[in-house]
């Protein structure tokens, strides 16, 4: 018996045809990927932003409790010494590093006890940005894929512990320090909390000198060279640098701070310093 033709409906596809879809499938995914990125890199932003407004916020209601009185913002050493004495008085206590034997780079405790912890419910995550994601390679080898703190205090907010003792800050002279929320003049200048550089955060007391035109502490560039900073007032938002000596790469362990700012392209330096401290005590 003779077969007939077979049927078009059970026709397979020909080696042009798959060609094609794959082609398709291919270009497809070339318009689709970058923006999928896009759309994550942003997302990331608005959660880091969230978190920074997040602990402004709890900084404000710390305020409420103690007659107005901003948080302490003390030195390494000041952080240390109090730790050892059991005693978390820093609005947070980890001492950020590439040592892959301190415990305060993974105890999220260092974070949230004592402070400003008790007024962010203990959320750990609301103290780090989710593009955070850096370890040095003796920390990649115990199979740590990031540290625990992303965001700074700035250094002329809060009591400085023996930096401040005087009334002024012994590392801004020239500046005036806030002890309190109602000493800020202009609260939606001044900023609070900002998203610091890898390679630069250690105690969380963000400080720059207007008389020496180098970054001391480099703020963050992770959002598409952009940092989210949170202000006395509440607010927060993200600001894009300008000057190429500001975004500089994350290299783990690697000790290249301070950086020279160069005085013909410091409008990055010059932004920020004049959201320190009142303008009229600034030497900048």
């Amino acid at each position: 018996m003779c077969r007939g033709a077979a049927s078009p409906s059970m026709r397979g596809f020909t080696l042009l045809e798959l060609l094609v879809v794959i082609a398709l499938i291919g270009i497809l995914a070339g318009l689709l990927l970058p923006a999928l990125a896009r759309a994550k890199a942003k997302a990331n932003c608005l959660t880091c932003l969230n978190n920074s407004r997040q602990l402004v916020l709890a900084c404000l209601v710390y305020t409420d409790e103690f007659n107005d009185r901003l948080p302490y913002n003390l030195g390494e050493k000041e952080i240390q010494d109090s730790v050892r004495r059991g005693r978390f008085l820093n609005w947070s206590s980890s001492i950020m590093d590439w040592d892959p034997t301190s415990p305060d780079n993974t105890n999220t405790l260092r974070l949230t006890e004592g402070g400003i912890g008790p007024y962010t419910s203990r959320n750990a995550r609301i103290y780090k940005c989710p593009t955070d994601n850096v370890a040095s390679d003796q920390q990649a080898a115990l199979g740590w894929t990031a540290r625990v703190r992303s965001f700074s205090m700035n250094a002329m907010v809060g009591d400085a512990g023996e930096f401040s003792t005087s009334g002024a800050n012994v590392n801004n002279p020239e500046y005036r320090q806030f002890f309190k929320a109602n000493q800020v003049p202009k609260p939606a200048q001044i900023f609070m909390f900002i998203e610091e550089h890898p390679n630069s955060i250690n105690d969380g007391y963000f400080l720059n000198q207007p008389n020496y035109l180098r970054w001391r502490e480099l703020p963050s560039s992770a959002h598409n060279r952009a940092a989210n900073l949170s202000f006395t007032d509440g607010h927060a938002e993200t600001h894009r640098w300008l000057t190429p000596r500001t975004v500089l790469p994350v290299r783990p362990g690697e000790a290249y701070l301070p950086v020279p700012v160069s005085p013909y392209d410091r409008q990055d330096f010059d932004w920020l310093m004049y959201r320190t401290s009142d303008e009229e005590y600034g030497g900048y």
